[in-house]
């Protein structure tokens, strides 16, 4: 602990001295508004000499477009988020593949600031939506600031950013009415869906269990792109980002998600707040698979589809480092709803691939931070601004801060001292990846992406029989939902090409059948091709399975931070509930006690306990486990109590670890979980311990586990 509040102090100091108002003009390099060092101000990016310039020169298009917004201030809203400061730490020097100074210097702390969000909803709905989440990252560096934008799952809904508007309008509120919010379970969005079978594979991840997580501590987070490590030598790596979490990969259950947006629609954001300001910090691993530049073409799909992962058991993550957040923002609105974050905010050694999607929104995010931000100057905001000095020539515009001395606002000039200079190769300023391109312009994509089916099936293939359950039932919830018969229809066509069983099983469900898919094509394609090398396809991945996929083997050796309900009243043992307490403190997670009343609650040996929470206040969902301790008279008054039998029917509905002590076990019988039993061996209830062992132990052993899945499809629980 001492060392984090070290570390803490450490990064706010920087950020304190290096993040300045005003800046000497005199013997300054030339930046981007980033920070990033400027090689080349004279030419923009062209495919040749004689060639067009290229959309992804973003030094370009940040100085143009803060020239032409000098004059011209606007804002719009943004997304519901959450966010936190914390900081990097370096596990290997990566000089072998990039020149980035972050990614080279393992005494370096580089601070962060990272923002979690749902994308369909606005700012007033709830955390608890089945939606993408957003996992963005702005790294502090030496060298400018490097944003790392991404999500929860590694792929998205399309392959061009053509289509992006498209796919925003259909899955936000119909506009006739303006309903429904935060929901993708309505006719607009699947009737897109159902035309772009390109969405297959991210519409298995969004009905899957990823696209409802138990917290944003407990769920990975990808770079989604195809990127480019460039080393000092000039070599090019392929690169894919990946953030894995300490406490492993967690979801809700579904209805419980459900029940928890009418009991506090702002769960995910109070939990990553407390964790934080309980000392509990969150951390992830940075991970990164590389492909040296000869292997871009060996794989069964193409690197550079948004819609495609590279299979960790095709190209390993390599750990490299780890973030840590320690810090909560001091105001919300200036901190985690100001933050601008942008995939073309870069560092020198880090660079564009030419995914399609990529090279879009290195348009879009410029053009969302002037509306929504105002002006021009969102990156002297705080919270936005680099940790180093920033030096160009532009000027003005609304809510400038930065006050620049001297008369000269244009380069090259003899009146300032030619400053600020170009910052020369040798000098470590950006210098864009010298891709050789001998290409005519066209409109369409390669047909290398018209694989569209393949890895939607390997990634449900990959999924426990509980996860395929969940992701079949969240299918049969959101086209239930659909009232056009023939969308319906369509979208049951499309899962035939994913798996028949899937298809099935979804359609029985809808009043339908499963038939042939249409094979639509939605873009243009060479006039000399083949159609048919244009139609959507599936091919068969390298692999059947991959295990990395299912959350099924994430991390379970952990209870830290798990939130766990003693149920009490008047009367309980204060040997077991004090005994229970203590080995699930030491062990990370965090109690609460709950009873019929707020205040305090007397145990039988006269010793008093303050109560966390009321049944009327609290419900199961808020938690990760429950306990009964003994006690005769307590457990008396709990079986008695409607609302407790009913916290523990639904906990064990949505199959979390139960625990039950002495006379606390009756309370057990009471509810559904031992009608009829004299003792329970059931998976996750826990009221005696096997030879050499603890109820204890066995208790911590099952909340590690996260879930019994294996339990739901038998349940039948008035709950």
């Amino acid at each position: 602990m001492a060392k984090k509040k070290i570390l803490k102090s450490k990064e706010n100091q920087k950020i304190n001295d290096l993040q300045q108002h005003s800046e000497d003009p005199t013997n300054q390099l030339l930046t981007t508004n980033q920070g990033l060092r400027v090689n080349d101000n004279q030419n923009t990016l062209k495919a040749g000499e004689r060639g067009p310039s290229l959309l992804e020169d973003f030094i370009m298009r940040e100085k143009i477009t803060h020239f032409d917004h000098e004059r011209i201030p606007e804002r719009i809203v943004h997304a519901r988020g959450s966010a936190a400061h914390g900081f990097f730490e370096l596990y290997k020097p990566m000089g072998k593949y990039t020149r980035a100074a972050f990614l080279n210097d393992t005494k370096q702390i580089t601070p962060v600031f990272v923002r979690f969000s749902t994308v369909a909803g606005s700012r007033g709905s709830t955390d608890l939506a089945r939606d993408v989440r957003g996992f963005s990252v702005k790294f502090y560096t030496q060298e400018g600031n490097y944003d790392l934008v991404g999500n929860n799952m590694p792929v998205f809904f399309i392959q061009d950013a053509m289509k992006f508007p498209d796919l925003v309008h259909a899955v936000k509120p119909e506009p006739d009415n303006e309903i429904p919010q935060a929901s993708s379970a309505h006719d607009t969005f699947w009737d897109f869906i159902s035309l772009m079978p390109e969405s297959a594979h991210m519409i298995m991840w969004l009905m899957s269990d990823r696209a409802i997580p138990r917290s944003y501590r407990m769920m990975e987070g990808f770079g989604v792109h195809t990127f480019r490590f460039i080393n000092d030598q000039g070599k090019s790596h392929f690169v894919k980002f990946h953030w894995k979490p300490l406490l492993g990969v967690h979801s809700l259950a579904w209805d419980e998600a459900q029940n928890l947006s009418g009991k506090d629609p702002d769960f995910h954001r109070r939990d990553l707040w407390n964790a934080i300001a309980g000392g509990n910090f969150p951390q992830w691993e940075l991970g990164v698979q590389l492909i040296d530049e000869k292997d871009e073409h060996k794989f069964d799909f193409d690197l550079l589809d948004p819609t495609k992962l590279i299979p960790e058991e095709i190209v390993p993550v390599q750990i490299i480092g780890k973030m840590t957040l320690n810090r909560n923002p001091d105001n919300f609105f200036a901190e985690t709803e100001q933050v601008a974050f942008h995939p073309g905010h870069l560092v020198p050694g880090i660079d564009f691939s030419n995914d399609p999607l990529l090279q879009g929104r290195l348009f879009s995010y410029t053009d969302t931070q002037l509306s929504r931000l105002g002006s021009p100057n969102f990156h002297e905001i705080p919270i936005n601004r680099p940790l180093v000095g920033i030096h160009n020539n532009q000027r003005d515009g609304h809510m400038r801060q930065m006050i620049n001395k001297g008369k000269t606002s244009y380069e090259p000039n003899s009146l300032g001292g030619g400053c600020p200079f170009q910052a020369m190769l040798k000098m470590s300023g950006f210098t864009s990846f010298l891709e050789r391109i001998d290409a005519k312009k066209i409109r369409t994509r390669s047909k290398s992406f018209m694989d569209h089916f393949g890895q939607a099936t390997l990634f449900y293939n990959s999924q426990s029989h509980a996860e395929k359950k969940h992701i079949t039932n969240a299918l049969r919830f959101e086209l239930g939902k659909v009232k056009s018969v023939e969308v319906r229809q369509r979208m049951v066509n499309i899962l035939t090409q994913i798996d028949k069983g899937l298809a099935d099983n979804v359609a029985v469900c809808l009043g339908l059948k499963a038939g042939a898919p249409a094979q639509p094509i939605n873009h243009s394609f060479p006039a000399d091709a083949n159609p048919k090398d244009y139609q959507p396809r599936k091919v068969k991945s390298s692999i059947e399975v991959s295990p990395a996929l299912s959350m099924e083997h994430t991390v379970k050796d952990s209870i830290l931070t798990r939130q766990v309900a003693f149920l009490t009243a008047p009367g309980y043992s204060d040997t077991s509930l004090q005994t229970m307490k203590k080995a699930l403190e030491n062990s990370g997670a965090q109690v609460k006690i709950i009873a019929p009343a707020l205040g305090f609650v007397r145990g039988a040996a006269g010793k008093e306990v303050p109560v966390d929470e009321s049944f009327l206040t609290s419900s199961s969902v808020c938690f990760d486990a429950v306990f009964v301790p003994g006690g005769a008279q307590s457990a008396e008054l709990l079986i008695e109590n409607a609302d407790a039998i009913h916290f523990i029917n639904e906990a064990y509905k949505h199959c979390k670890a139960i625990a039950a002590d002495k006379e606390g076990v009756k309370v057990l019988r009471t509810s559904h979980i031992g009608l009829n039993k004299k003792e329970t061996d059931e998976p996750g209830i826990v009221t005696y311990a096997p030879k050499n062992s603890t109820i204890e132990k066995e208790f911590i052993k099952a909340i590690a586990a996260h879930r019994v899945w294996d339990r739901e499809p038998e349940r039948k629980v008035p709950a």
